[in-house]
């Protein structure tokens, strides 16, 4: 009887000092902000021009998140080819690839000497770094993986035999992807969306190495919350807090069924 209970209190342990080891911190940055100067700190206009850019570029770098997301995971989800695990492993390296590292890449491919950008620039005068739309690209780049990840999961779990039996009765592909597979992949597609939103959000290390850090343009709220701490931490703090309350709510809103999918 002892040895059968042995394991799961070791696990139960383990657990409990895992769980302190993140809450703790948590607990400390709610502890630390001042709450009573915390709208001050919001309303300060560097910060909110933080807060609107965070928050349109997080929001397009989803709308293209999701438009290129959801055709490559249809794609390894649906299409059995050559080379499918290279390309599915490739497409969510950016989950694993550390950020800056990130950041030089997209730089090389589409800095102003870049793979790319030269001829961007040369031929259309199109230059992506230090702008806010190469924000947009560098959130792009590290959110797609999550759509990819959780919209193939959802394109997996479908049964193929409602498809099927819509294209038998003469329904054609677009009918049949609108009214079957689209509303069944629904909760997959929406939580791929929002996570893909909240990544792009709190994106850091790419968009400082390849889109700058320039006030107005390319400083979003994560960046503002690095330069806050070498000039004032109370600040720093309670941007913090507010990055928090968004990944709080956002997982709170997903649940455990989505997260699951996802």
């Amino acid at each position: 009887m002892s040895s059968r209970l042995r394991g799961p209190w070791v696990f139960g342990g383990l657990a409990f000092i895992g769980m302190v080891f993140v809450l703790v911190p948590l607990v400390a940055l709610l502890q630390r902000a001042g709450w009573s100067e915390l709208t001050n700190d919001l309303g300060d206009p560097a910060t909110r021009d933080a807060l609107r850019l965070s928050l349109v570029c997080s929001l397009w770098a989803t709308v293209f998140a999701v438009t290129f997301g959801v055709p490559t995971a249809w794609l390894l989800a649906r299409v059995d080819f050559r080379g499918r695990a290279i390309l599915r492993a490739l497409v969510i390296l950016p989950l694993v690839l550390p950020p800056v590292v990130g950041g030089v890449a997209l730089l090389a491919a589409f800095g102003r000497e870049g793979l790319v950008g030269r001829y961007l620039y040369d031929w259309l005068e199109v230059q992506f770094t230090f702008s806010s739309t190469g924000v947009v690209l560098a959130e792009t780049f590290v959110a797609m993986p999550f759509v990819v990840i959780a919209v193939e999961a959802g394109f997996r779990s479908i049964d193929r035999r409602y498809e099927d039996a819509a294209s038998s009765l003469g329904a054609g592909r677009g009918l049949v992807f609108r009214r079957i597979t689209l509303p069944m992949l629904a909760p997959s597609l929406l939580a791929g969306a929002v996570l893909a939103w909240a990544r792009a959000l709190g994106e850091f290390g790419a968009t400082i190495t390849f889109a700058g850090n320039i006030e107005g343009r390319t400083r979003t709220l994560p960046l503002a919350i690095y330069l806050a701490l070498e000039t004032d931490r109370e600040a720093a703090v309670a941007l913090s807090v507010v990055l928090l309350t968004v990944s709080v709510t956002v997982l709170v809103a997903l649940r455990s069924r989505w997260l699951r999918i996802a």
